[in-house]
Protein backbone atom coordinates (compact mmCIF):
# COMPACT_ATOMS: atom_id res chain seq x y z
CA UNK A 1 0.00 0.00 0.00
CA UNK A 2 1.54 3.29 -1.10
CA UNK A 3 2.05 5.93 1.57
CA UNK A 4 1.00 9.39 0.44
CA UNK A 5 4.10 11.30 1.53
CA UNK A 6 6.09 12.78 -1.37
CA UNK A 7 9.80 12.10 -1.09
CA UNK A 8 9.43 9.38 1.55
CA UNK A 9 11.76 6.44 0.91
CA UNK A 10 11.46 3.00 2.48
CA UNK A 11 14.77 1.14 2.54
CA UNK A 12 15.17 -2.52 3.54
CA UNK A 13 18.48 -3.25 5.27
CA UNK A 14 20.40 -6.57 5.03
CA UNK A 15 19.45 -7.23 8.66
CA UNK A 16 15.78 -7.21 7.69
CA UNK A 17 15.12 -3.92 9.45
CA UNK A 18 13.46 -1.02 7.66
CA UNK A 19 14.90 2.49 7.42
CA UNK A 20 12.95 5.60 6.41
CA UNK A 21 14.51 8.57 4.67
CA UNK A 22 13.04 11.71 3.09
CA UNK A 23 14.24 13.74 0.11
CA UNK A 24 14.57 17.43 0.90
CA UNK A 25 11.94 19.39 -1.00
CA UNK A 26 13.61 20.97 -4.02
CA UNK A 27 16.85 18.99 -3.64
CA UNK A 28 16.51 15.32 -4.60
CA UNK A 29 20.17 14.68 -3.84
CA UNK A 30 19.75 15.36 -0.11
CA UNK A 31 18.10 12.62 1.91
CA UNK A 32 17.27 13.03 5.60
CA UNK A 33 17.20 9.98 7.87
CA UNK A 34 14.07 9.71 10.02
CA UNK A 35 14.31 8.42 13.58
CA UNK A 36 10.66 7.30 13.58
CA UNK A 37 8.45 5.32 11.21
CA UNK A 38 4.98 6.10 9.77
CA UNK A 39 3.25 4.39 12.71
CA UNK A 40 4.79 6.79 15.26
CA UNK A 41 2.42 9.48 16.60
CA UNK A 42 4.98 12.22 15.84
CA UNK A 43 5.88 10.93 12.38
CA UNK A 44 4.32 13.98 10.69
CA UNK A 45 6.59 16.37 12.57
CA UNK A 46 9.71 14.41 11.61
CA UNK A 47 8.58 14.04 7.99
CA UNK A 48 7.79 17.72 7.35
CA UNK A 49 10.95 18.83 9.12
CA UNK A 50 12.95 16.51 6.86
CA UNK A 51 11.23 17.92 3.77
CA UNK A 52 12.55 21.28 4.91
CA UNK A 53 16.04 19.82 5.29
CA UNK A 54 15.95 19.50 9.08
CA UNK A 55 16.55 16.25 10.96
CA UNK A 56 14.74 16.04 14.28
CA UNK A 57 16.49 14.15 17.09
CA UNK A 58 15.37 10.66 18.15
CA UNK A 59 12.30 10.48 20.35
CA UNK A 60 12.96 9.57 23.99
CA UNK A 61 12.08 5.95 24.67
CA UNK A 62 8.90 5.54 26.65
CA UNK A 63 8.87 3.28 29.65
CA UNK A 64 7.76 -0.19 28.64
CA UNK A 65 4.19 -0.90 29.67
CA UNK A 66 3.54 -3.70 32.16
CA UNK A 67 2.32 -6.87 30.50
CA UNK A 68 -1.42 -7.26 30.90
CA UNK A 69 -2.05 -3.52 31.28
CA UNK A 70 -4.09 -1.27 28.98
CA UNK A 71 -0.85 0.40 27.85
CA UNK A 72 0.67 -2.96 26.97
CA UNK A 73 -2.45 -3.96 25.03
CA UNK A 74 -2.36 -0.69 23.09
CA UNK A 75 1.31 -1.27 22.19
CA UNK A 76 0.58 -4.81 21.04
CA UNK A 77 -2.39 -3.78 18.93
CA UNK A 78 -0.61 -0.83 17.33
CA UNK A 79 2.21 -3.18 16.30
CA UNK A 80 -0.39 -5.59 14.89
CA UNK A 81 -2.06 -2.76 12.95
CA UNK A 82 1.30 -1.81 11.43
CA UNK A 83 1.64 -5.38 10.18
CA UNK A 84 -1.93 -5.35 8.84
CA UNK A 85 -1.19 -2.08 7.04
CA UNK A 86 1.91 -3.58 5.41
CA UNK A 87 -0.16 -6.56 4.24
CA UNK A 88 -2.95 -4.40 2.84
CA UNK A 89 -5.50 -5.51 5.45
CA UNK A 90 -6.05 -2.03 6.89
CA UNK A 91 -6.05 1.40 5.31
CA UNK A 92 -3.44 3.86 6.59
CA UNK A 93 -6.16 6.34 7.56
CA UNK A 94 -7.79 3.68 9.76
CA UNK A 95 -4.46 2.84 11.38
CA UNK A 96 -3.76 6.50 12.07
CA UNK A 97 -7.20 7.29 13.50
CA UNK A 98 -7.37 4.22 15.72
CA UNK A 99 -3.79 4.77 16.83
CA UNK A 100 -4.48 8.33 17.98
CA UNK A 101 -7.54 7.32 20.01
CA UNK A 102 -5.73 4.37 21.58
CA UNK A 103 -2.70 6.47 22.50
CA UNK A 104 -5.11 8.78 24.32
CA UNK A 105 -6.64 5.74 26.04
CA UNK A 106 -3.17 4.67 27.17
CA UNK A 107 -2.39 8.16 28.44
CA UNK A 108 -5.54 8.10 30.58
CA UNK A 109 -5.56 4.55 32.01
CA UNK A 110 -2.45 2.90 30.58
CA UNK A 111 -1.26 1.48 33.91
CA UNK A 112 -4.61 -0.17 34.71
CA UNK A 113 -5.39 -3.80 33.97
CA UNK A 114 -6.49 -4.56 30.42
CA UNK A 115 -9.58 -6.15 32.00
CA UNK A 116 -11.16 -2.72 32.07
CA UNK A 117 -14.74 -2.44 33.39
CA UNK A 118 -17.26 -1.04 30.95
CA UNK A 119 -18.20 1.79 33.31
CA UNK A 120 -14.66 3.13 33.16
CA UNK A 121 -14.72 3.11 29.37
CA UNK A 122 -18.03 4.98 29.35
CA UNK A 123 -16.49 7.64 31.62
CA UNK A 124 -13.67 8.06 29.09
CA UNK A 125 -16.17 8.32 26.25
CA UNK A 126 -18.08 11.00 28.13
CA UNK A 127 -14.88 13.04 28.48
CA UNK A 128 -15.15 13.55 24.74
CA UNK A 129 -18.87 14.36 24.78
CA UNK A 130 -18.19 17.90 23.48
CA UNK A 131 -17.15 16.24 20.20
CA UNK A 132 -19.65 13.35 19.91
CA UNK A 133 -18.26 12.07 16.63
CA UNK A 134 -14.82 11.69 18.17
CA UNK A 135 -16.33 10.07 21.28
CA UNK A 136 -18.04 7.43 19.16
CA UNK A 137 -14.93 6.83 17.06
CA UNK A 138 -12.94 6.37 20.27
CA UNK A 139 -15.33 3.59 21.32
CA UNK A 140 -15.13 2.09 17.83
CA UNK A 141 -11.32 2.00 17.98
CA UNK A 142 -11.36 0.48 21.47
CA UNK A 143 -13.93 -2.13 20.41
CA UNK A 144 -11.72 -3.17 17.48
CA UNK A 145 -8.67 -3.49 19.73
CA UNK A 146 -10.47 -5.63 22.29
CA UNK A 147 -12.01 -7.85 19.59
CA UNK A 148 -8.47 -8.47 18.32
CA UNK A 149 -7.25 -9.10 21.88
CA UNK A 150 -10.03 -11.59 22.65
CA UNK A 151 -9.18 -13.69 19.58
CA UNK A 152 -5.63 -14.02 20.91
CA UNK A 153 -6.55 -14.76 24.49
CA UNK A 154 -5.20 -11.49 25.92
CA UNK A 155 -8.56 -10.62 27.52
CA UNK A 156 -11.79 -12.48 28.21
CA UNK A 157 -14.30 -9.70 27.52
CA UNK A 158 -14.72 -6.65 25.30
CA UNK A 159 -15.75 -3.66 27.46
CA UNK A 160 -16.79 -1.68 24.37
CA UNK A 161 -19.46 -4.19 23.36
CA UNK A 162 -22.88 -2.65 23.83
CA UNK A 163 -21.62 0.88 24.49
CA UNK A 164 -24.03 3.13 22.62
CA UNK A 165 -23.36 6.10 20.39
CA UNK A 166 -23.81 9.63 21.67
CA UNK A 167 -23.69 11.25 18.24
CA UNK A 168 -27.30 11.11 17.07
CA UNK A 169 -26.83 13.41 14.10
CA UNK A 170 -27.78 12.39 10.58
CA UNK A 171 -24.31 12.91 9.20
CA UNK A 172 -23.24 15.38 6.57
CA UNK A 173 -25.76 17.95 5.38
CA UNK A 174 -26.74 17.45 1.74
CA UNK A 175 -26.09 20.48 -0.46
CA UNK A 176 -29.22 22.23 -1.71
CA UNK A 177 -29.53 23.45 -5.31
CA UNK A 178 -29.06 27.02 -4.03
CA UNK A 179 -25.79 25.98 -2.39
CA UNK A 180 -24.52 24.46 -5.63
CA UNK A 181 -25.45 27.58 -7.59
CA UNK A 182 -23.83 29.90 -5.06
CA UNK A 183 -20.60 27.89 -5.19
CA UNK A 184 -20.51 27.87 -9.00
CA UNK A 185 -21.17 31.61 -9.14
CA UNK A 186 -18.08 32.18 -6.99
CA UNK A 187 -16.04 29.52 -8.83
CA UNK A 188 -16.93 29.55 -12.57
CA UNK A 189 -15.99 26.94 -15.15
CA UNK A 190 -12.28 26.85 -15.86
CA UNK A 191 -11.30 27.10 -12.20
CA UNK A 192 -9.98 24.12 -10.27
CA UNK A 193 -12.66 24.78 -7.66
CA UNK A 194 -15.41 24.34 -10.27
CA UNK A 195 -13.84 21.13 -11.50
CA UNK A 196 -13.73 19.79 -7.95
CA UNK A 197 -17.45 20.39 -7.47
CA UNK A 198 -18.21 18.89 -10.89
CA UNK A 199 -16.26 15.74 -10.06
CA UNK A 200 -18.06 15.35 -6.75
CA UNK A 201 -21.44 16.00 -8.32
CA UNK A 202 -21.15 13.83 -11.43
CA UNK A 203 -19.21 10.92 -9.93
CA UNK A 204 -20.67 10.90 -6.37
CA UNK A 205 -17.25 9.76 -5.19
CA UNK A 206 -15.70 10.28 -1.79
CA UNK A 207 -12.98 12.72 -0.77
CA UNK A 208 -10.42 9.92 -0.64
CA UNK A 209 -11.12 9.02 -4.29
CA UNK A 210 -11.74 12.33 -6.05
CA UNK A 211 -8.22 13.73 -5.74
CA UNK A 212 -6.79 10.55 -7.31
CA UNK A 213 -9.00 10.54 -10.41
CA UNK A 214 -7.35 11.46 -13.70
CA UNK A 215 -7.06 10.60 -17.34
CA UNK A 216 -5.66 7.19 -16.44
CA UNK A 217 -9.17 6.35 -15.18
CA UNK A 218 -10.78 7.21 -18.54
CA UNK A 219 -11.91 4.34 -20.76
CA UNK A 220 -13.75 4.32 -24.10
CA UNK A 221 -16.96 2.31 -24.21
CA UNK A 222 -19.09 2.43 -27.33
CA UNK A 223 -17.69 5.81 -28.33
CA UNK A 224 -18.39 7.31 -24.89
CA UNK A 225 -15.75 8.23 -22.32
CA UNK A 226 -16.28 6.50 -18.97
CA UNK A 227 -14.53 6.76 -15.62
CA UNK A 228 -13.44 3.49 -14.01
CA UNK A 229 -12.02 3.34 -10.48
CA UNK A 230 -11.87 1.24 -7.33
CA UNK A 231 -12.96 3.28 -4.28
CA UNK A 232 -10.46 3.33 -1.43
CA UNK A 233 -13.07 2.45 1.19
CA UNK A 234 -12.71 -1.19 2.18
CA UNK A 235 -15.52 -3.36 0.82
CA UNK A 236 -16.63 -0.91 -1.87
CA UNK A 237 -17.52 -2.23 -5.30
CA UNK A 238 -15.67 -0.93 -8.36
CA UNK A 239 -17.41 2.05 -9.97
CA UNK A 240 -17.80 2.57 -13.71
CA UNK A 241 -19.84 5.54 -14.91
CA UNK A 242 -20.02 7.59 -18.11
CA UNK A 243 -18.54 11.09 -18.06
CA UNK A 244 -21.54 13.31 -18.69
CA UNK A 245 -21.26 16.45 -20.86
CA UNK A 246 -21.22 18.90 -17.90
CA UNK A 247 -18.31 17.08 -16.26
CA UNK A 248 -16.45 16.56 -19.53
CA UNK A 249 -16.73 20.28 -20.29
CA UNK A 250 -15.35 21.14 -16.86
CA UNK A 251 -12.44 18.71 -17.30
CA UNK A 252 -11.55 19.96 -20.77
CA UNK A 253 -11.79 23.61 -19.65
CA UNK A 254 -8.61 23.20 -17.58
CA UNK A 255 -5.52 24.75 -19.17
CA UNK A 256 -3.07 22.82 -16.98
CA UNK A 257 -3.08 19.04 -17.41
CA UNK A 258 -1.46 16.63 -14.99
CA UNK A 259 -1.66 12.99 -13.90
CA UNK A 260 -4.71 13.88 -11.78
CA UNK A 261 -7.62 16.13 -12.70
CA UNK A 262 -7.28 18.18 -9.52
CA UNK A 263 -4.00 20.05 -9.18
CA UNK A 264 -2.46 22.51 -6.75
CA UNK A 265 -1.53 26.08 -7.66
CA UNK A 266 1.86 24.64 -8.65
CA UNK A 267 0.29 22.22 -11.14
CA UNK A 268 0.96 19.12 -9.04
CA UNK A 269 -1.47 16.52 -7.67
CA UNK A 270 -2.52 16.95 -4.06
CA UNK A 271 -0.31 14.98 -1.67
CA UNK A 272 -3.20 13.44 0.27
CA UNK A 273 -6.95 13.53 0.73
CA UNK A 274 -6.43 15.74 3.79
CA UNK A 275 -4.44 18.25 1.72
CA UNK A 276 -7.18 18.36 -0.90
CA UNK A 277 -9.89 18.40 1.76
CA UNK A 278 -8.39 21.51 3.32
CA UNK A 279 -8.27 23.22 -0.06
CA UNK A 280 -11.86 22.30 -0.87
CA UNK A 281 -12.96 23.65 2.52
CA UNK A 282 -11.29 26.95 1.58
CA UNK A 283 -13.24 27.06 -1.70
CA UNK A 284 -16.48 26.40 0.18
CA UNK A 285 -15.76 29.25 2.61
CA UNK A 286 -14.89 31.58 -0.26
CA UNK A 287 -18.36 30.91 -1.67
CA UNK A 288 -19.89 32.07 1.61
CA UNK A 289 -21.16 28.61 2.55
CA UNK A 290 -20.99 27.16 6.06
CA UNK A 291 -21.57 23.76 7.64
CA UNK A 292 -21.21 22.02 4.28
CA UNK A 293 -18.70 19.30 3.43
CA UNK A 294 -17.57 17.30 0.44
CA UNK A 295 -19.54 14.29 1.67
CA UNK A 296 -22.68 16.43 1.58
CA UNK A 297 -22.30 16.67 -2.21
CA UNK A 298 -22.30 12.88 -2.42
CA UNK A 299 -25.57 12.89 -0.50
CA UNK A 300 -26.93 15.62 -2.78
CA UNK A 301 -26.04 13.59 -5.86
CA UNK A 302 -27.88 10.59 -4.46
CA UNK A 303 -30.93 12.68 -3.64
CA UNK A 304 -30.93 14.30 -7.09
CA UNK A 305 -30.72 10.90 -8.76
CA UNK A 306 -33.69 9.71 -6.70
CA UNK A 307 -35.63 12.91 -7.43
CA UNK A 308 -35.06 12.36 -11.15
CA UNK A 309 -36.47 8.84 -10.95
CA UNK A 310 -33.35 6.73 -10.47
CA UNK A 311 -34.06 3.38 -8.84
CA UNK A 312 -32.31 2.11 -5.74
CA UNK A 313 -30.37 -0.27 -7.98
CA UNK A 314 -29.13 2.63 -10.10
CA UNK A 315 -28.09 4.77 -7.13
CA UNK A 316 -26.24 1.79 -5.70
CA UNK A 317 -24.28 1.31 -8.93
CA UNK A 318 -23.16 4.94 -8.99
CA UNK A 319 -22.23 5.10 -5.30
CA UNK A 320 -20.33 1.82 -5.30
CA UNK A 321 -22.46 0.23 -2.58
CA UNK A 322 -22.11 -3.52 -2.34
CA UNK A 323 -24.34 -4.82 0.44
CA UNK A 324 -27.88 -4.76 1.75
CA UNK A 325 -26.94 -2.69 4.80
CA UNK A 326 -26.11 0.27 2.58
CA UNK A 327 -28.37 -0.09 -0.42
CA UNK A 328 -30.58 -3.11 0.35
CA UNK A 329 -29.72 -4.69 -2.98
CA UNK A 330 -26.70 -6.03 -4.80
CA UNK A 331 -26.10 -5.76 -8.53
CA UNK A 332 -23.07 -7.28 -10.20
CA UNK A 333 -21.10 -7.38 -13.45
CA UNK A 334 -22.37 -5.88 -16.67
CA UNK A 335 -25.77 -5.15 -15.14
CA UNK A 336 -24.07 -2.60 -12.83
CA UNK A 337 -22.65 -0.82 -15.89
CA UNK A 338 -26.06 -0.64 -17.53
CA UNK A 339 -27.69 0.65 -14.38
CA UNK A 340 -24.94 3.19 -13.72
CA UNK A 341 -25.25 4.45 -17.30
CA UNK A 342 -29.02 4.77 -16.97
CA UNK A 343 -28.69 6.57 -13.63
CA UNK A 344 -26.11 9.09 -14.78
CA UNK A 345 -28.00 9.89 -17.98
CA UNK A 346 -30.78 11.28 -15.79
CA UNK A 347 -28.44 14.14 -14.90
CA UNK A 348 -26.98 14.66 -18.39
CA UNK A 349 -29.34 17.51 -19.23
CA UNK A 350 -28.85 19.32 -15.94
CA UNK A 351 -28.14 23.06 -16.25
CA UNK A 352 -24.56 23.25 -15.00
Amino acid sequence: MRLQFPGLLRESLPSGAVRWRVRKDGDKTKRILLHVGPDHPRFGEHYYAARAGIQLPPEPEAAKAVRGSVGWLVDEYRAAMAAMLANGLLHKATVHQRGQFLLWLASEVGEYSAAMPQGQLIQLRDKKAATPGAADNFIKATRAMYAWAMERGHVKANPATGVGKINRGKGATAWALDDLQKYRKRHPQGTMAHLALSLFMFTACRLGDVYRLGRANEVQRGGVVWLDWQPEKKGSTRVRIPILPPLLASIRAQTVVGPAYLLTEHGKPFASKNAFGNKFADWVRQAGLTDLSAHGIRKAAGELLAMHGASQYEVMSVHGHSNAKTSEVYTAGADRDRLADAAMQRLSGMDW
